[in-house]
């Protein structure tokens, strides 16, 4: 698979794939947009009700998203059970490239980065007392994890226009299936029809500010009682 380093307005990389035509984060910040739709939205919010989580990331790239999460929590009570999946592993000589560690500068969290991508696929691995990483080499379709297992989902597939099959409801539906109770999804995208499809799931749907670029994201709860923004 042909990918191209990119860098982004807030001057953090990020990947462009030839085979899609699609960039794997936004052209207005890599960064911002990780930590503001996943991180602020996704991760902070679930923190709000507890402090063991387990996360599903749906296309874990270039660990973008994992790293930020590793990173936030780092040092600190949480605990996290992560799951990336990824049906097109990136090779650790490109992302080696990426010069996200200019943002965090913090050697230590920069030793996770590698041993991140460095670790198995379709193993689970302690990178921390208190952060597995289980990496799997999968499609959505495919993936199989039991009913209710998830606290937290980090849907981060390639937009609808070009991936449309990982946006279907069945997959939505499935999604609605791995979260517990009380589950969160989390979403750069706001697309109507998205919305529409995410309620046929099941999910009660918030529309927030969405990153710099972007007027909305989507956040969908799984029998949260709380108001709609």
């Amino acid at each position: 698979m042909a990918l191209i380093i990119q860098t982004t307005q807030d001057g953090s990389h990020t990947l462009f794939s030839e085979e899609f035509d699609e960039i794997y984060h936004s052209r207005r910040g890599a960064w911002q947009e990780s930590r503001h739709v996943f991180v602020e939205a996704g991760l902070a919010y679930a923190l709000l009700k507890k402090s063991q989580l387990k996360i599903l990331e749906i296309g874990f790239g270039t660990g973008l998203n994992a790293i930020l999460t590793l990173a936030e929590v780092y040092q600190s009570s949480v605990s996290i059970e992560y799951w990336g999946i990824e049906p097109l592993p990136v090779a650790w000589q490109l992302l080696e490239q990426l010069n996200y560690q200019d943002f965090w500068a913090n050697a230590t969290i920069d030793a996770y980065f590698k041993q991140m991508h460095q670790a198995p696929w379709q193993q689970k691995i302690d990178l921390t007392p208190q952060f597995s990483l289980y990496k799997i080499e999968s499609e959505i379709q495919t993936f199989q994890a039991p009913d209710t297992y998830f606290d937290l989902i980090y849907f981060d597939a390639f937009a609808p226009a070009k991936q449309p099959a990982l946006w279907q409801p069945e997959v939505f539906a499935q999604m609605y299936n791995l979260l517990n109770t009380n589950g969160i999804l989390v979403t750069y995208c706001a697309k109507g029809q998205i919305k529409r499809d995410l309620r046929k799931a099941g999910f009660r749907v918030e529309s927030l500010p969405g990153p710099p670029g972007k007027r909305e994201m989507t956040r969908a709860l799984k029998n949260l009682e709380i108001s709609n923004h």
